[in-house]
């Protein structure tokens, strides 16, 4: 295929950088009256119309003119969990009716609801039904996924749920980064947050690994959860197995599970819905490590707590993600062009940012940009193309519409 007169080429790149941070996100590249050829499901190569340097062989060839459209590269949502066994809407009427999310919890409800249902589905169910909300979300334009355990909160069905998400990621053609959410929430029964640590750390953790079902470890850093004895007693015994984390952090409060995070050399921090200075301090003294911001704006949306301040992560230099938080309970949707729209509205990210951090740092935040979050000659022709706009900034301006004309997987329209 030859696309010609693209309005505006975005993330387009001959060498790819890993990831962007700060104010590195703003100048994500946008080539103006450009052309993009694929070739075999791969990008071939791109450039300006100026420069288009014409057509030898027209054989088999699809020309597409694209006037008045931007080319995206495809979402690259790092935060999901996708592997459910029912909806909460019955927990959603209760927030309706003046119910807190904790007080939801402490009633059963929550993470220990989703996981009594998730123990009773059979492996074969749970797996058709992910597949479907796995389909979907690729219509909706993401290219590469990741998707937690943490629903089991027992042994076997932990393990039932790591076998899922491989299943799903050898039946779909975009990358999916499987993540073991060893410390969710505590288990009902005899058990504290100190004691599943420590029979994740010392007997879980080595049968995931014996079964090569995971690439990371997850915790939710919590009042009421997991606290940072608990994640440093996890993630240190993760790093022994050689897997990295990604970490659930000041979604509700901050008691130095960012800082803790850092020092750990943790690939993530996702929510930071609170953010105290001194959390800002450990992510900018990380600059020279890996550890990025991943923000959850779906989550901050349904549940009506603040947004993560990207300004102030951007302004310290930080690389910021963005993903959906999909889940039953507080992130009920996969869709990421809704996540953009979240961070142009309420972030007060502008339009390139919010796309890179969607994007190519997306792809960081789970360690396949060599894959996925750009446009770049030799990659997956996993692409966006937007209804004619008049800017970018019709992503965030038009929230009630999709901005989305069509999406290309591996160059076929999805």
């Amino acid at each position: 295929m030859l696309w010609k007169n693209i309005k505006g080429l975005v993330g387009a790149y001959d060498s790819p950088p890993s990831r962007l941070r700060g104010s590195e996100m703003a100048d994500f590249p946008l080539l103006e009256n450009a052309w993009l050829a694929i070739d075999s499901g791969k990008i071939a190569d791109f450039g300006p119309m100026e420069t288009f340097p014409g057509i030898v062989d027209w054989t088999g060839l699809d020309v597409v003119d694209c006037e008045g459209r931007y080319v995206l590269p495809s979402w690259c949502d790092s935060h999901t969990h996708l592997v459910f066994a029912a909806p909460r809407s019955h927990e959603f009427m209760s927030r309706l009716e003046g119910k807190t999310y904790q007080q939801i919890a402490d009633e059963g409800g929550g993470i220990l609801n989703s996981a009594r249902a998730l123990q009773l589905m059979p492996e074969d169910q749970l797996f058709e039904e992910a597949l479907v909300r796995l389909q979907h979300a690729m219509q909706a334009g993401t290219g590469a996924i990741e998707i937690k355990s943490g629903y089991g909160l027992d042994d076997e069905a932990e393990l039932k749920m790591l076998r899922i998400i491989q299943r799903l990621k050898e039946a779909v053609p975009i990358p999916v980064r499987r993540t073991f959410l060893a410390c969710h929430a505590v288990p009902e029964g005899n058990w504290t947050a100190t004691t599943w640590t420590r029979h994740v750390a010392e007997h879980l953790l080595p049968r995931v690994q014996k079964e090569k079902l995971a690439d990371y470890v997850d915790a939710f850093c919590e009042k009421g959860y997991f606290g940072l004895e608990e994640v440093s007693t996890l993630l240190e015994a993760a790093s022994k197995e050689g897997l990295a984390a990604k970490v659930h952090v000041n979604q509700f409060n901050a008691f130095g599970g960012v800082k803790l995070c850092t020092n750990l050399d943790a690939l993530t921090v996702d929510h930071l819905e609170v953010l105290e200075p001194e959390d800002l301090e450990a992510l900018k003294s990380s600059s020279n490590t890996r550890t990025m911001a991943c923000a959850l704006p779906g989550c901050s949306y349904f549940l009506g707590i603040p947004y993560t301040p990207v300004r102030e992560l951007i302004k310290a230099d930080v690389a910021v993600a963005l993903a959906t938080d999909f889940n039953p309970g507080s992130a009920p949707s996969s869709n990421m062009e809704r996540i953009v729209q979240l961070a142009i509205l309420k972030m007060k990210m502008l339009p390139l940012e919010a796309i890179a951090a969607a994007t190519l740092n997306g792809a960081a935040a789970m360690e396949v940009s060599d894959q996925a979050g750009v446009i770049a000659p030799g990659r997956a022709a996993n692409v966006l193309v937007t209804k004619p706009m008049e800017g970018l900034e019709g992503f965030g301006y038009d929230f009630g519409e999709s901005s989305v004309e069509k999406v290309f997987i591996d160059g076929v329209e999805v």
